[in-house]
């Protein structure tokens, strides 16, 4: 996946654009459901809200992981659905230090649509900067968009995940306690795939749900061993914020693939062996 323009974009630069865009709202959290109804109460104007339980993953089973992958088809539908056309740019914002914004901007970079971008802070960084707002329900016309078929390109399974420390460096993007076994909140075994290494993805976020400079970025990769001559790929519990880690190593120039099963994906496959520390 190489992307052909800057994946991030600020509000200053969406204000300009507005009319030109084709706006995402994809306003999600963990544990909660409210996603749409915060969309109703007040979103950016002309963004049409996506759904990420039901379109950005599937119903699997506890070896695929909380959010496998949709199928190729079902994504391309959706993509339609949502109104994008061919030649429009994209931009994607949330409502949560843009975590699922990023796993629709990598689910759509993945398929080949190559200008989409998440705004730089989301809805709050709008709204901190004055930007107006509207109500309601934004349904878009059809879009026409052409998708392609990814397949297994830029993702690798439980098996793969087993051997890629082997290749290059396979970085757990969960907090510190998480990777070490020392809590396990969601998934049924603590700790970590032996041999990942460890960089929280909270690392590369300002206090107010922006990404640090690019500078700072390069450098948190560079101390795990995530070099720009090096192959890197990354899960998390159930391949979201490994998504958003990709979108990190994009705004520095490193291609990360991801694991989508991650831990969840991990922890629920009979005979993968288990590291707990900061082994």
């Amino acid at each position: 996946m190489t992307d052909t323009v800057h994946p991030l974009i600020t509000v200053d630069e969406l204000r300009d654009r507005l009319g030109e865009l084709h706006l995402l709202d994809a306003r999600w959290q963990l544990g909660r459901d409210d996603g749409h109804e915060q969309y109703l109460a007040g979103h950016i104007p002309g963004a049409v809200f996506i759904d990420v339980e039901g379109d950005l993953s599937r119903h699997g089973e506890p070896h695929e992981g909380r959010h496998p992958l949709p199928s190729d088809d079902a994504l391309a539908a959706a993509a339609r659905r949502w109104g994008i056309r061919d030649g429009v740019p994209v931009v994607v914002y949330d409502g949560a230090r843009m975590l699922s914004a990023s796993r629709a901007w990598w689910a759509l970079r993945r398929a080949g649509l190559a200008d989409v971008r998440v705004l730089d802070g989301g809805w709050q960084a709008w709204l901190a900067a004055g930007g107006e707002s509207e109500t309601g329900e934004v349904v878009a016309p059809a879009g026409d968009v052409t998708l392609g078929s990814p397949g297994d390109r830029g993702v690798i399974d439980t098996r793969s995940a087993a051997s890629w420390p082997d290749a290059g460096v396979l970085i757990d993007v969960r907090v510190a306690e998480r990777y070490r076994g020392e809590t396990e909140p969601i998934d049924p075994i603590a700790g970590h795939i032996p041999g990942a290494r460890n960089l929280p993805i909270g690392e590369l976020l300002t206090a107010d749900g922006r990404f640090t400079p690019a500078s700072d970025i390069a450098a948190a990769f560079d101390d795990v061993g995530a070099t720009a001559d090096t192959p890197i790929a990354a899960y998390c519990g159930s391949g979201i914020t490994a998504a958003q880690f990709a979108l990190a190593g994009a705004v520095i120039g490193r291609p990360v693939t991801v694991y989508p099963g991650s831990w969840s994906a991990w922890s629920n496959t009979e005979g993968t062996r288990i590291a707990t520390g900061d082994d």
